[in-house]
């Protein structure tokens, strides 16, 4: 394929969250094919970057909470671990400076880094002005998921998403069902839509061997907010405190929602560590100690934290949710546990008569799954290690590499 250029495109801070993950990944797994990387992002004004897979003169960053666009960073998910605005309140002078310095930014990375071909991030407003702006470049596009919420949350930006992204070359989903939902939602051929899914560091993620001194140590790694079930999980282990186990609490949060899981966490007094927000080594180091991971989210795509802790020899409780039984589900049920969500009010709520319900069928994992670490801190299980083999960046990469080579006709 020779040299290929790629410029990649993020909305939103390229060090956080997971699609931010994802992005530097590729970056990386392309760079090792020998291929050129350009990168435009959004960022807060006050933040200097030296991204470790790019050098910094291959980065146009469209700043944030500056004179041109004086308010935060717009966040693909409405809670986001730092300060950001949301885009249903992205209207009138505000979407104008947003696709103005967005379009800047774009139109003079294209004009020195003369891409052939765009992989931008999420089904939504910027992927579509990249679409409007570049209607002869090859573009492929990753949905995350959070996409999916925002179309469906923000009628305002609607018209103009949906018109721009039937016209991409090339979707990229992460499970079936969300390649199901992008079809239906977005109007778009099933044959434009390929399921990839997401991957892991397998060189900072990996299984040593797991000792027990009495304590089962549980980790939770992601916001801390009521959407990732965080107040339920929570209030499932106050339910258990008699039992033997420590939780660990990575991750960061704001707002109302943020103390009311630290006022949980403190009733729980010294069974809880809460570490904060924590580097990808630091937790790599957690993953390899902590015996359990839960993740009890009531909206996911498909996040990358579970397969980082599944290879590192963490057993799994998290929610059954849209793709989840299609990736997860060969696993025995003493390795990964799928919980059954009750119907939900909203697509990341639940019913307030449905949580006393949901707090016992994970205390109830919970309790299931530290009987089986007892047994065996370590467990044996093909189907949840070729899950662990199959998500690596570099098999996630190979699997794109036949995209770019059939949107760019080589």
């Amino acid at each position: 394929m020779g040299q290929l250029r790629i410029l990649h495109v993020l909305g939103q801070r390229p060090e956080k969250t997971g699609s931010g993950i994802y992005l530097q990944s590729i970056i990386k797994e392309s760079q090792e094919h020998g291929f050129l990387n350009y990168l435009v992002a959004g960022i807060p004004y006050y933040k200097t970057y030296d991204l470790e897979v790019i050098p910094k003169e291959n980065c146009s960053y469209v700043r944030f909470e500056s004179d041109h666009l004086n308010f935060p960073v717009t966040g693909m998910s409405d809670v986001m671990p730092y300060n950001s605005s949301l885009f249903k309140t992205l209207k009138g002078k505000r979407l104008t400076a947003y696709k103005k310095a967005f379009g800047q930014a774009l139109q003079q990375s294209v004009g020195t880094f003369e891409p052939d071909i765009i992989h931008t991030h999420h089904l939504f407003l910027l992927t579509a002005l990249v679409r409007e702006l570049f209607p002869s470049l090859p573009i492929v596009t990753t949905c995350h998921g959070t996409d999916l919420r925002q179309y469906n949350n923000c009628k305002h930006l609607r018209r103009f998403v949906k018109t721009n992204c039937q016209r991409l070359n090339r979707i990229i989903a992460l499970t079936n069902d969300q390649k199901s939902d992008i079809s239906r939602i977005y109007e778009i051929p099933l044959s434009q839509i390929d399921v990839i899914g997401g991957g892991y560091d397998q060189s900072i993620f990996f299984r040593e061997q797991k000792s027990l001194d009495k304590t089962v140590h549980i980790l939770y790694a992601g916001k801390f907010n009521r959407s990732k079930g965080v107040p339920w999980l929570l209030k499932s282990l106050n339910a258990i405190s008699h039992h033997d186990w420590h939780l660990h609490m990575a991750g960061s949060g704001k707002g109302p929602e943020l103390e009311e899981c630290l006022d949980l966490a403190k009733k729980l007094d010294h069974k809880v560590t809460v570490h904060g927000y924590i580097s990808h080594q630091r937790l790599s180091e957690l993953m390899k100690k902590c015996h359990i991971q839960v993740l009890p989210s009531f909206f996911e795509g498909l996040p990358l934290v579970i397969f980082e802790g599944l290879a590192s020899g963490c057993r799994i409780i998290t929610t059954n949710l849209s793709g989840f039984d299609e990736i997860f589900g060969k696993a025995k049920t003493d390795t990964i546990d799928l919980i059954q969500l009750p119907p939900l009010e909203t697509i990341d709520r639940p019913y307030q008569k449905d949580e006393a319900m949901l707090v016992n069928r994970l205390s109830q994992a919970i309790v299931n799954m530290i009987t089986a670490v007892k047994k065996s801190p370590d467990f044996d299980d093909p189907h949840a290690e070729k899950i662990a083999v199959s998500y690596t960046w570099q098999r996630i990469f190979k699997r794109i590499l036949p995209i770019y080579h059939e949107v760019l006709g080589r």
